[in-house]
């Protein structure tokens, strides 16, 4: 298989956000950051599983249908007797969110990864015990032949502090070859820090491209263009006009990330890795211009919105 039709497999939470707006209002929305990416992923025309947890109740049948619905194929159902995860999401005037959750996380092995070309995975899933062990044998499993990304997406109120996680987070950076992160993740982690030192770090242990969202100033990326660790670095404005509100809005980036740079070949197998580890700007230009697209697109809609390429 080429990395352009590669299967994708996402391992992580999915769940269901109780946003409740400032004008009083209570909506329900399918989440969880992994499975947003793994609908969104899928939205875009690639093969995509979503290694999960679901509890046998409302929620979990809803979540199932959607994410479903949109043409991702779900494994590891069994939430261990919990009721599927859920987080309140408070939204201010401005869009912006603050969370609480009710998180169970306990996942069996994932199978079948010979099939599998690139996994992505990120959020509280990578932290959260007892499923952050599985998580990690995953991606060590799936690196001899596929590629890795991760989105770190903090959540400190259930995460722990920045020297709790800290570690954590580093080890799965060095097991990725794609990292994207929001400005405000890196202001937690590493408080007092520059940007470009932090990203420049992260390339170090190992990704060839660093991406990192700024809300309405853009995002910024680097990549790692030669064997001799030499990088170079970009940025792009945002392209947000209008925001019904801003959940689901990195995930949508992130699906779009990973979609361009599959469609680019620089994802998807081992030599695409390789691909990945010599590329530039110019040719991870359209994988950061489609993921700003999809984004875009998803602030104007209510929840996590997953666009098609149609609509890009």
């Amino acid at each position: 298989m080429s990395a352009r039709g590669a299967s994708v497999l996402v391992v992580g939470e999915t769940l269901v956000d109780i946003v409740h707006t400032p004008d009083g209002a209570v909506s329900e929305h399918v989440g969880g950051s992994p499975a947003n990416v793994a609908m969104g992923i899928a939205r875009l025309g690639h093969p995509t599983t979503l290694a999960t947890t679901l509890g046998d109740d409302d929620h979990g049948t809803r979540c199932r249908e959607q994410i479903e619905d949109h043409g991702v194929r779900i494994d590891n159902l069994d939430a261990g007797n919990h009721a599927t995860s859920t987080a309140v999401a408070t939204l201010d005037e401005s869009g912006a969110a603050t969370y609480d959750f009710d998180l169970h996380w306990d996942l069996r092995p994932v199978t079948g990864l010979e099939r599998i070309g690139h996994v992505h995975t990120g959020s509280i899933a990578a932290t959260l015990t007892p499923g952050e062990s599985v998580v990690t044998e995953t991606l060590v499993a799936a690196r001899p032949h596929g590629t890795v990304s991760y989105d770190p997406n903090v959540r400190p109120t259930i995460m722990g502090s920045a020297d709790e996680i800290r570690g954590r987070i580093e080890e799965i950076v060095a097991l990725s070859d794609v990292v994207k992160a929001s400005e405000d993740d890196i202001d937690f982690l590493y408080a007092g820090e520059s940007l470009p030192e932090v990203m420049s770090r992260w390339a170090s242990r190992g990704p060839s491209l660093v991406v990192v969202t700024r809300g309405g100033d853009g995002v910024t990326w680097l990549t790692r263009s030669g064997p001799d660790g030499a990088s170079t670095t970009g940025e792009a404005p945002a392209r947000v006009d209008t925001v019904a509100d801003t959940v689901g809005a990195g995930d949508s980036f992130m699906a779009g990330l990973v979609s361009g740079l599959l469609d680019a070949g620089l994802l998807g197998d081992a030599s695409a890795r390789e691909r990945l580890a010599t590329a530039g700007t110019d040719e991870v230009w359209p994988a950061i211009d489609r993921a700003l697209a999809t984004s875009a697109v998803t602030v104007t809609r209510d929840g996590a919105y997953a666009p098609t390429r149609e609509e890009l």
